[in-house]
């Protein structure tokens, strides 16, 4: 962090909305099941509005029977009826009680309460009014990258002084749930004490992972160090020592963050760090390379391993693909002798293999008729041995 684009006060901020995210899903899970409920009643008003009589009589007091148009007292009640697709629509009827109107409508509400759970309504359109969320306009008050000083949005500002604008929206009924529960999830979630619980985790229990700090130390020769990257170092220095930075929630102290820092040194020692930032690690661990049984954990124990983004691959196109066991072995043999003839870089020599090993058969696939495709030991040695043992060749694999 801070070696290119941003500096290094971003990490602390990042890791308070990674907070804030975490305590806000967190609050929102344990109050979900009363915003769905909520908004099915606001989803029943939308298809079953109330009755107009009782609409009016909310806004403008009653007038007498005799300035009706001659039309008695009691007359004109609203029939709400449901048919079998949900459709609730209003009818006249004879003079009745109002208490009758109002357990018909109840009833009619039932109805299409039970229609909605059982799903028989979702393509159905509905008209809601939703809050604009942003406004375009804000969009270039927004901060270029290694320039946002002490993290204030000036577009968010501005946001919440103005008034909130509104629009109607037709859309389908399963659109609409998902909006007016997002709308009552934003009321039922109090946003201040999920700040405050975000900011307290960050600095009671945060941990901020600082990765190739080898790349930031600089070789201390007879030129002296780099004084870039000397300066980033300096700049972390107090934020790993403890400091308070400045987010847009809030204040942060980090004396109780707990800050893991991990190099490959293959150019550069520890011992290059300036020694204040040396003193701040005092835990140290060494780890081996990597084996030919690390390399075929890597390639079939991940759910998003090599081995299925390519069987996923060639499924796309009608084709299965399969590896043996011995097969896999065989690439992670080959992967662990190409680092150790070239540069040692780790996994990542699987993908380059990998590539190099289906380059020619993903290319032939849609035209080839047999869409089965084994590899074993002996066609991954025969396909990739020629690239370990020609010099010419391996300059140009990773």
């Amino acid at each position: 962090m801070g070696y290119v684009g941003r500096d290094v006060e971003s990490m602390v901020r990042d890791l308070v909305d990674a907070s804030l995210n975490m305590v806000r899903s967190e609050r929102e899970d344990e109050v979900y099941p009363t915003a769905e409920r909520r908004a099915e009643e606001r989803l029943l008003d939308l298809m079953l509005p109330p009755p107009p009589s009782t609409r009016k009589r909310e806004a403008v007091p009653r007038r007498p029977s005799a300035q009706r148009e001659g039309q008695p007292e009691g007359t004109g009640k609203s029939l709400f009826i449901v048919s079998s697709s949900g459709e609730a629509r209003q009818g006249e009827e004879e003079p009745q009680d109002e208490a009758e109107v109002e357990e018909r409508r109840k009833r009619t509400r039932e109805k299409l309460r039970k229609l909605l759970q059982d799903g028989k309504l979702e393509e159905r359109e509905v008209e809601i009014e939703v809050t604009q969320q942003s406004f375009p306009a804000f969009e270039f008050m927004q901060f270029t990258p290694g320039m946002e000083g002490a993290d204030v949005n000036i577009g968010e500002m501005l946001q919440d002084m103005l008034p909130k604008r509104t629009k109607r929206r037709q859309v389908r009924l399963s659109e609409a749930r998902r909006i007016l529960v997002d709308e009552e999830l934003r009321k039922l979630v109090d946003m201040d004490d999920v700040v405050n619980e975000a900011l307290e985790r960050v600095e009671n229990h945060g941990i901020i992972f600082v990765d190739e700090l080898d790349k930031i130390a600089g070789e201390r020769g007879q030129f002296g160090p780099d004084v870039s990257r000397e300066g980033v170092q300096r700049d972390l220095l107090p934020i790993v020592e403890g400091s308070t930075v400045q987010t847009r929630y809030g204040y942060v102290r980090t004396e109780h963050v707990l800050f893991i820092a991990a190099g490959a040194f293959h150019v550069s020692k520890p011992s290059d760090l300036i020694p204040e930032l040396q003193g701040r690690f005092p835990i140290r661990a060494e780890l081996s390379s990597l084996s030919q049984e690390d390399f075929v954990r890597i390639m079939t124990e991940p759910e998003n391993s090599l081995v299925r983004q390519y069987q996923a691959l060639c499924t796309a196109e009608g084709a299965e693909l399969t590896f043996s066991e011995s097969g896999v072995a065989e690439i992670a043999r080959i992967a662990m002798v190409m680092n150790e003839q070239t540069e040692n870089i780790g996994a990542r020599r699987l993908h380059t293999v990998m590539t190099t090993l289906l380059e020619d058969v993903l290319y032939e696939l849609p035209d080839v008729p047999d869409k089965r495709i084994t590899f074993d030991a002996p066609q991954v040695r025969e396909r990739l041995m020629r690239i370990v043992e020609d010099e010419d060749l391996r300059k140009y694999i990773l």
